[in-house]
């Protein structure tokens, strides 16, 4: 059968593939990103909460590392906080003065750990952390 030239030649419709996945680089930078973002709290209040909170809701439900990462991150970051209080509670008693100095220096060499941990592509559990939130996928 001969094409109709009055009839419009139609083509089939473009698949469309999803999204492809980012790559393992990407995914880790991320990772390490949600440890990194907490020394956004010394340039904004609560930026050491809000900065890993913000990066692990954006990626959470694509990537299930940055979901790990950045669940350990605001977990351990919460924990700090309450921690934190009670040593500036206990300041008024001059005990809480060491224990902040320990909670500050304790603080920084642990997120650095994560971070490096989370850029070499393992996962990387806080110590003394109080886990508020879970991650979806643990494995």
């Amino acid at each position: 059968m001969e094409p109709n030239p009055d009839q419009p030649v139609t083509s089939p419709p473009p698949v469309t593939s999803p999204p492809p996945p980012p790559a393992a680089n990407q995914t880790r930078t991320l990772c390490m990103l949600c440890h990194l973002l907490v020394f956004s709290g010394y340039v904004f209040p609560f930026g050491h909460v809000i900065g890993p909170l913000v990066l692990w809701l954006m990626k959470k439900d694509e990537l299930p590392e940055v979901d790990y990462h950045g669940c350990e991150a605001v977990n351990f970051q919460i924990s700090m906080t309450i921690y934190v209080f009670v040593a500036a509670l206990l300041c008024l008693v001059l005990i809480g003065i060491p224990i902040l100095i320990g909670l500050v220096i304790f603080d920084l060499v642990v997120i650095i750990i994560a971070a490096v941990k989370a850029n070499d592509g393992k996962r990387y559990r806080y110590p003394l952390c109080i886990r508020f939130f879970k991650p979806r996928a643990v494995g």
